[in-house]
């Protein structure tokens, strides 16, 4: 019997790029990982025509979704090992130009008396660094959110989240290094990348992942390639490197609050051919009994 569950993040480019064999070639990769959660990035045609796309790319991954407002973000999920017990997703419409799509998710297998987890789809802004950090600031709101349980106590939610941060992590030991802005040839995404530090010369963007970080969260790339048991590639790429933009980065993260860190098993970066999309595939491996038993012995609110 499989005791392990799959979570994948793509920012699959512009959802196939208005092209249906591009896209129905995403659909079959991303079904080809058998994920049970599958976090998604630009589906911008999705939502048109009564979700006539977005239903199709349901059908084909074999899994329900939930289609974020503005077709932004959406999370995908298998209904035979998850139930949506509340949708988050219009409660912070005002602080995000993207918006995120949250759920709060029931893992069946763990039992009615279970507490659910919040799991995030997110897409920060692309030009902004202080709308990014902002929008990471709004993001750990749903890693403090209580759930009341049949005990008569109130809990707070565990949460994972993934997406595309359009910055970059904060360069611990054994990540890729942070660019050289003056190598970046793109002044405007030079500017996109980077904000004024106090001397106020730019210095590339780290704050939203140092925003998550501060809020208790944890790079599940980062602790992954330095757990004991892990592997130093789950700090590979999820962007190449080119001439305009600067050099392979690590913009494509996901992020669990602390008490599920035990039941990450695997992480690695699964690379797409840059005609299929510019962004590469996260895929996240957890221990379905250790989130079973993370699940029912909940933590305070």
């Amino acid at each position: 019997m499989n005791n392990t569950l799959t979570l994948v993040c793509w920012n699959f480019e512009n959802n196939g790029k208005s092209d249906p064999q591009r896209r129905g070639a995403g659909d079959e990769l991303l079904r080809s990982l058998n994920a049970d959660i599958v976090f998604r990035q630009e589906l911008w045609d999705a939502g048109a025509n009564g979700k006539v796309i977005f239903h199709e790319q349901s059908r084909t991954l074999g899994l329900q979704g939930v289609l974020g407002e503005g077709s932004c973000t959406a999370l995908f999920y298998n209904p035979a090992k998850f139930s949506v017990v509340r949708d988050w997703t219009q409660s912070r419409a005002p602080h995000f130009v993207m918006l995120p799509t949250a759920l709060a998710l029931r893992y069946e297998a763990a039992g009615p008396n279970a507490l659910p987890f919040n799991a995030i789809s997110y897409h920060l802004n692309y030009a902004s660094a202080e709308q990014r950090l902002l929008e990471a600031e709004w993001l750990t709101t749903w890693a403090d959110k209580g759930w009341p349980m049949p005990d008569g106590h109130r809990y707070t939610l565990p949460a994972i989240y993934a997406g595309d941060n359009n910055s970059y992590p904060t360069g611990s030991r054994g990540d890729l290094p942070l660019p050289d802005l003056s190598t970046v040839k793109n002044l405007p995404h030079r500017l996109h990348r980077s904000y004024a530090g106090p001397s106020g010369q730019r210095v590339p963007d780290t704050r939203p992942d140092t925003a998550f970080r501060t809020a208790g969260l944890e790079d599940a790339a980062l602790y992954w390639a330095t757990a004991p048991h892990g592997d130093p590639r789950a700090l590979s790429r999820t962007v190449n490197a080119c001439d305009t933009h600067g050099p392979d980065s690590r913009v494509d993260r996901a992020y669990l609050t602390p008490e599920l860190l035990p039941a990450i098993t695997g992480f690695d970066v699964i690379e797409v051919d840059e005609d299929l999309s510019d962004h590469h595939i996260l895929r996240l491996i957890l221990d379905s009994d250790q989130i079973n038993s993370i699940l029912n012995q909940p933590v305070g609110a």
